[in-house]
């Protein structure tokens, strides 16, 4: 199966000068956030496939004008072609606005999903809008990731962990793809295709 994962910024590749034919051959979108609702709308007609998406910390406008023909998998477990996927959006905490939540908020979320992640007998991917804390994060307050993500991966061993939120230009020499343990960890900025 091949994934087009998607966050922060909107491709010109796939958005100002899309041409017919560059979506073939994906077969699913997944989106890590922090992206116009018209872009998500307009890859969903254009490619024809599943775009599933979690909330960045900048989506205020998806509760009034959500993205056509696409999924919120926003704390759920939800299996596509056998593949297991887990959606937790936002960010830590940083100025109260929406999608932001504190360590012990997010540590909730993961905890009230166990009981889905045990019937499922795991994840495969978990997508995030934030990254677990050490694994590509940022050192401002805004971009620090989340410590109860490290655990998730510990605990559950998902194959991939996709997130988006911390853009290139924060540190241009980090690295789009770390591993940690059994998992492979990709920052989805703009676009990033994963054969799965």
């Amino acid at each position: 199966m091949k994934l087009l994962l998607i966050s922060d910024l909107e491709s010109p590749y796939l958005w100002d000068h899309y041409k017919p034919g560059r979506l073939d051959g994906i077969d699913m979108i997944l989106s890590c956030g922090d992206l116009s609702s018209k872009y998500l709308s307009f890859l969903v007609t254009m490619g024809r496939m599943p775009l599933l998406y979690v909330h960045g910390n900048h989506d205020k406008t998806y509760e009034q004008h959500p993205p056509e023909g696409c999924d919120c998998i926003e704390d759920k477990l939800v299996v596509v072609q056998g593949l297991r996927i887990l959606g937790l959006g936002g960010s830590i905490w940083y100025s109260g606005g929406p999608h932001q939540y504190t360590e012990k908020q997010m540590a909730w979320r993961i905890r009230k999903l166990w009981p889905a992640l045990h019937r499922a007998g795991g994840v495969d991917l978990v997508l995030t809008h934030s990254p677990a804390a050490g694994y590509g994060d940022g050192e401002d307050r805004a971009h620090q990731g989340f410590a109860c993500m490290v655990k998730l991966m510990e605990k559950y061993r998902p194959k991939y962990f996709v997130h988006g939120h911390v853009h290139p230009n924060y540190c241009p020499t980090r690295p789009k793809v770390l591993q940690h343990g059994e998992t492979t960890i990709i920052n989805a900025f703009e676009r990033y295709i994963l054969e799965v």
